[in-house]
């Protein structure tokens, strides 16, 4: 949970930088974020992530496995079969013995038991002399590897020359080796690297014990069946970008080249269907049941399969492979010179993949919104299969396990970041650009507009509005004497003020228009009116009286606010074709409104208020200015005043020194 807490903290940061950077260079920063966190994920999860990649991984064999049957191996079972009518294991040496004579007499060219005769017992001369009579035979000791329990059971013997312990990783002081009696058989470990998942994907090619190393089982096999005396070996680094890491050369059988990791372990191939290794039983084989075309001149891997006897691993097949089989694996790989490795260029392609998938996800994220929304998350997608897909391809075809998690993991990252980012940027983008729209329309109607589809038909609505329209006198010819940039900070002053107050007291800009404005409020009624008229008030006594310039240029007039408010229905909305609408505000009341602004120069008065409005307004003592007929119009209106008492008066004694932030002319 702190880790969690930790790091959401630092991804929220790397996207709001690069939300402020180029669109190029936030999207190269969240690439850049996604190959950091793919190998901080790799290095904190490393043992689940690896447990994911190899199981995933060796679907490029069990996909579509090797069928061939290996002939020249045969896997003689000590089975339920055999349990059930010879006893229970471990059975006597005498047994064995007659096991082993009976492989002896069916022609077996080598034999191998994986099965450690570790305490002496009755019939162990019998035994012995059996495998010395054979034509070739090699029995298992077991260097203990990955426990922390001390044991020394038996004799270790038969190790390999020319190599050191130095050049490999499995060192160990404890084992189980066959008895003293035995030391004259040749013998190969049968120890595994046992994964965290419990499966057995690695064997060591030697284990260093006491400064010498003893060789695995399938190796021990091949230098029997060549030379039985000379057990020298060369272990070298790859020179190979290509090859492996390290080679295993053996001095009796050139040509040889057995590739090893950079601890000197060996990878099991699971290229072979678990149906293509033969198997007998072993009561068949003693009681002379058996085909002697499956015996005869092959190789006999000798092993407990029985489900009782405990000596099960999983595999890439089943749950419940026996012990021996992947003994059977081992070996017949190295009979084929197809013992899978990691080619030693193996880091430095998976990241030149990485490189080509950030250039595809850099195009994709810099491609057309709908492009990018729909591409990206594919990409998420069929990245990692096409990673894991090229890895079964080169397993399969040419025995190389690339590996394919760390791409795969980039990619996921890399096509989820760069959405989030495009997403993010986009909807910043969308807002910035509806709190624009907002603020040249009321903000109901920029919502309206900008989550709406064009449409060349009228949209409008009727409603009941109060309106205010307030405009600067004279200035029209205060513009024409000074420079635009001094009329502009003038315009500026009074449209910020003015909307601060309108918006105060509950009303909304509808429309900036030339040196004038229209508020609206959204009902006809005494409150609504209450709110306009001391909206107009304030209006008067903050920009009027208090901030309008009061020294006009020679020969010109003041600038004076005048503002006209009525009440009645309107129709407001959007009306022209699709590609250039504007928002309108229509009807009698607007042209009532307008005309009863005009008016308030003609009275003298600072505001003037429609019939309808004055209605509303009956506690103010409003004070009635005659009837009109206003300009444009065909029925008389009565206009009212506020009270003299109530006119703020303007202070001529005051002015305002309007600043020109940039530009004007010096007078």
């Amino acid at each position: 949970m702190i880790r969690r807490s930790f790091r959401m903290p630092r991804l929220l940061n790397s996207l709001a930088v690069a939300l402020q950077m180029m669109p190029r260079g936030g999207r190269i920063l969240i690439l850049v974020v996604a190959a950091l966190t793919s190998s901080l994920l790799l290095v904190s999860f490393g043992g689940s992530l690896s447990t994911l990649e190899e199981r995933l991984g060796s679907l490029g064999w069990t996909l579509a496995p090797d069928e061939s049957l290996e002939q020249r191996l045969t896997i003689v079972a000590i089975d339920e079969k055999s349990i059930a009518q010879v006893g229970a294991w471990p059975w006597p040496r005498e047994e064995m013995a007659r096991l082993t004579r009976a492989l002896n007499q069916a022609d077996v060219q080598l034999q191998l038991h994986d099965i450690v005769y570790s305490e002496p017992g009755a019939g162990d001369p019998e035994l012995l002399a059996a495998l010395e009579e054979s034509r070739g035979a090699v029995i298992a000791q077991v260097p203990v590897l990955q426990s922390d329990q001390v044991v020394s059971v038996g004799l270790l013997t038969h190790p390999v020359s020319g190599a050191s312990c130095q050049q490999v990783a499995a060192k160990t002081d404890s084992y189980l080796a066959p008895y003293a009696g035995f030391s004259s058989v040749p013998k190969g470990h049968i120890t595994p690297l046992i994964s965290s998942d419990g499966a057995v994907r690695q064997v060591p090619a030697f284990i260093c014990v006491d400064q010498k190393l003893y060789p695995t089982l399938a190796i021990s096999a091949l230098l029997q069946s060549i030379d039985n005396d000379n057990w020298e070996v060369v272990l070298q680094e790859g020179r190979n970008a290509f090859g492996p890491s390290k080679t295993l050369q053996l001095a009796s059988y050139p040509g040889l080249e057995v590739p090893l990791d950079a601890d000197g372990n060996l990878r099991i191939s699971f290229q072979k269907s678990p149906g293509t290794f033969q198997a007998v039983s072993a009561v068949d084989v003693m009681n002379g049941d058996v085909d002697p075309d499956l015996l005869e001149n092959a190789w006999v891997l000798v092993g407990a399969t029985a489900f009782g006897i405990g000596d099960i691993v999983p595999t890439p097949y089943s749950g419940v492979a026996p012990g021996v089989e992947i003994q059977a694996r081992i070996l017949s790989s190295l009979l084929d010179s197809s013992t899978p490795y990691t080619p030693r260029i193996s880091s430095v392609l998976l990241g030149l993949l990485s490189f080509i998938y950030a250039g595809i996800l850099y195009i994709l994220a810099g491609a057309r919104d709908r492009v990018s929304a729909y591409c990206l998350p594919l990409a998420g997608v069929l990245l990692p299969l096409l990673t894991l897909t090229l890895h079964m391809q080169l397993l399969a075809s040419s025995n190389l396990w690339i590996g394919w998690l760390y791409p795969a993991l980039f990619s996921i990252l890399g096509a989820g970041l760069l959405l989030l980012l495009e997403q993010k940027r986009l909807r910043t983008d969308r807002s910035r650009v509806f709190n624009n729209l907002n603020s040249y329309l009321p903000s109901d109607v920029a919502r309206e507009i900008a989550f709406s589809l064009p449409s060349s038909s009228i949209n409008a609505r009727r409603c009941d509005v109060t309106l205010l329209s307030a405009d600067l006198r004279n200035f029209a010819a205060f513009g024409e004497a000074r420079p635009p940039e001094e009329s502009a900070a003038v315009l500026h002053f009074f449209f910020t003020r003015a909307a601060e107050i309108i918006e105060k007291f509950g009303g909304r800009i509808q429309e900036f228009k030339g040196d004038g404005l229209l508020a609206v409020w959204d009902r006809q009624d005494a409150t609504a009116a209450r709110k306009a008229l001391t909206a107009a008030r304030e209006m008067q006594r903050t920009i009027d009286n208090d901030r309008l310039p009061q020294h006009p240029p020679s020969g010109l007039e003041p600038l004076a606010l005048g503002i006209g408010i009525e009440q009645g229905p309107a129709l407001i909305g959007s009306i022209g074709p699709a590609n250039r609408r504007t928002h309108t505000l229509l009807g009698d009341t607007v042209t009532v409104t307008l005309r009863i602004q005009e008016m308030t120069a003609n009275l003298a008065q600072p505001i003037l208020i429609g019939e309808c409005a004055a209605r509303q307004l009956s506690d103010f003592s409003l004070e009635s200015q005659g009837s009109y007929l206003l300009s444009g119009l065909r029925i008389p209106h009565c206009l009212f005043a506020l009270p003299a008492r109530d006119v703020v008066q303007r202070k001529l004694s005051e002015t305002v020194n309007l600043k020109v932030i940039k530009g004007g002319r010096s007078q």
